[in-house]
């Protein structure tokens, strides 16, 4: 899967293409909801599984041309781009579907060429933890022609800017969009739109032209399960780790819940590495540089 070169900067600016700037604020990961006390951990984890098992449905769908695009919101770390890029790559090993990611900073002039470049059938742009792209009224106007489901969607960039592809053609001013979108973000739709955002009637004209697929992560036991799951698969016996070091690594996630920085896989890798660095002291050294308040 090709990537675009991207900044890291994912702060919300004033555009230098013309586009208008706004604050992108509701994350999923800035806070948890309370359990439902009537869903048990069985029927929570048949939950979060469907959700994984149509979101593996739905961006291959989308990658193949079925459907024009999809957008998947859930907390960073729990496996959202690991699922989606696995079965792109799958698809593109076999000749169906070229896909292509953009991550970071995205500037509307950037877009446009990274739409332009993705812009045949059997491709598709992955924008993912791109969310500067919903900040800015220039990219978000760009995204809800590219995302309509009309039979024709022509994307045009009539500014005074000359653009040129990689390989240093220049990049019409406007071109017809055949290809296919998926978002990967970590912004609650529904959050933004239910809260009055200025950008809410932008969001509500983007999930009206794609399928909006909430992972439904909200609390901590939603995390954990969800941990749970992957680790199931295999995550840390495939690093050569035994049945009873995941047991042991899940066990002091559990026990520290409301400590850890964050309830993630990428947490979970990093308790696991220092067990393989110090088998005698990992918990301790855990709890120094994963812990809040340490």
């Amino acid at each position: 899967m090709s990537r675009p070169k991207g900044s890291k900067n994912k702060k919300s600016s004033k555009s230098s293409d013309g586009g208008g700037s706004f604050a992108v604020t509701a994350s999923v990961k800035d806070r948890y909801q309370p359990e439902d006390p009537n869903e048990t951990e069985a029927q929570a984890d048949a939950r979060i599984r469907e959700r994984f098992n149509v979101m593996h449905l739905m961006a291959g769908q989308t990658a193949i041309g079925k459907n024009t695009a999809i957008i998947i919101s859930g907390p960073p770390g729990l496996g959202k781009s690991f699922g989606v890029t696995k079965i792109c790559d799958r698809l593109q090993a076999t000749g169906k579907v070229v896909a292509s990611s953009v991550s970071g900073f995205v500037r509307p002039t950037g877009l446009f060429k990274a739409l332009y470049e993705s812009r045949e059938k059997n491709q598709v742009l992955i924008l993912d933890d791109a969310d500067s792209v919903f900040s800015d009224e220039a990219t978000l106007n760009l995204l809800k022609i590219a995302c309509d489901t009309t039979k024709k969607r022509t994307i045009s960039w009539l500014a005074e800017t000359r653009m040129e592809d990689e390989l240093g053609s220049k990049i019409p001013r406007s071109f017809e969009f055949q290809g296919a979108v998926i978002f990967i973000t970590n912004l609650d739709f529904d959050a933004l739109i239910a809260r009055g955002s200025r950008l809410a009637p932008h969001l509500e004209a983007l999930i009206s032209r794609s399928h909006y697929l909430d992972l439904s992560l909200k609390t901590k036991r939603d995390h954990i399960v969800r941990i749970k799951q992957v680790l199931a698969l295999g995550m840390l016996r495939d690093q050569g780790m035994s049945e009873s070091d995941e047991a042991d690594v899940l066990d002091f996630i559990s026990a520290n819940v409301d400590r850890l920085r964050e309830l993630s896989l990428r947490m979970v890798l990093k308790i696991a590495t220092l067990m393989r660095i110090n088998r005698q002291s990992w918990q301790k050294i855990a709890a120094i540089t994963c812990m809040k308040n340490a």
